[in-house]
């Protein structure tokens, strides 16, 4: 079927690499950021629940001040803030970065929470068989702070997608801005903000679905 000049479908299949190319940063940025902020997010959490207290105190000092910087203001700052110390990162790591680090001290701060909610009895009975540290958290501990953190690690992976909207500010081409890069040639703002909305939706539901497929798999976990 020809497409007819004009309408939407026309501009959005013309438009169709540039847009491509956005989705493709957009999810790219996002797993690289949940994948960051989940692994250091899991070290800083053992270390607030267990590590000596000036490391702890630490650890919370960013924990806190993560939480407590927009994450517009850490995007613009890894960028324009690092050149003042001639730290050249290109936009796109930058981005990563900030997320990255936003998102590591919500995994870091959930999972001492599910750590501390696991019941002490689990602790001094792995060590009653004789388990290393180490074993008793890898084997005993994590597994089941895990299991409690899903739903928070969850959100906290839907508001990363949401935040690579802000990536535009320092120039990176996300799907947003591709869109918005089209709509200034043809001014058809409603049908490809929709289309954005849409696209986001599907990422969301997506990860949301994923999450409730692990709570499902940790939840058949006996300890």
């Amino acid at each position: 079927m020809e497409l007819e000049p004009g309408t939407f479908l026309f501009d959005a299949w013309t438009a169709r690499y540039a847009l491509l190319n956005g989705l493709r940063v957009t999810i790219t940025s996002s797993v690289f950021s949940i994948v960051l902020a989940s692994l250091a997010g899991l070290i800083l959490g053992i270390v607030l629940s267990y590590a000596w207290w000036p490391l702890r105190l630490l650890v919370r000092l960013y924990v806190d001040v993560m939480r407590g910087i927009p994450v517009l203001v850490l995007i613009l700052f890894t960028y324009y803030g690092l050149a003042l110390f001639r730290i050249n990162v290109p936009p796109y790591w930058a981005g990563v970065i900030a997320l990255a680090a936003f998102a590591t001290a919500h995994v870091a701060e959930n999972l001492r929470g599910a750590v501390q909610s696991v019941p002490a009895g689990q602790m001094e009975a792995a060590k009653a068989i004789g388990l290393t540290f180490p074993k008793r958290l890898w084997y005993v501990i994590v597994p089941q702070a895990i299991r409690r953190m899903l739903p928070p690690w969850v959100n906290t992976c839907l508001e990363i997608v949401k935040g690579t909207t802000l990536l535009s500010v320092i120039g990176v081409v996300e799907l947003l801005l591709a869109n918005q890069q089209v709509i200034a040639r043809n001014y058809m703002v409603v049908e490809f903000y929709l289309m954005s909305a849409v696209i986001y939706l599907v990422l969301n539901f997506s990860i949301a679905q994923l999450g409730a497929l692990l709570e499902r798999r940790f939840s058949y976990i006996r300890y």
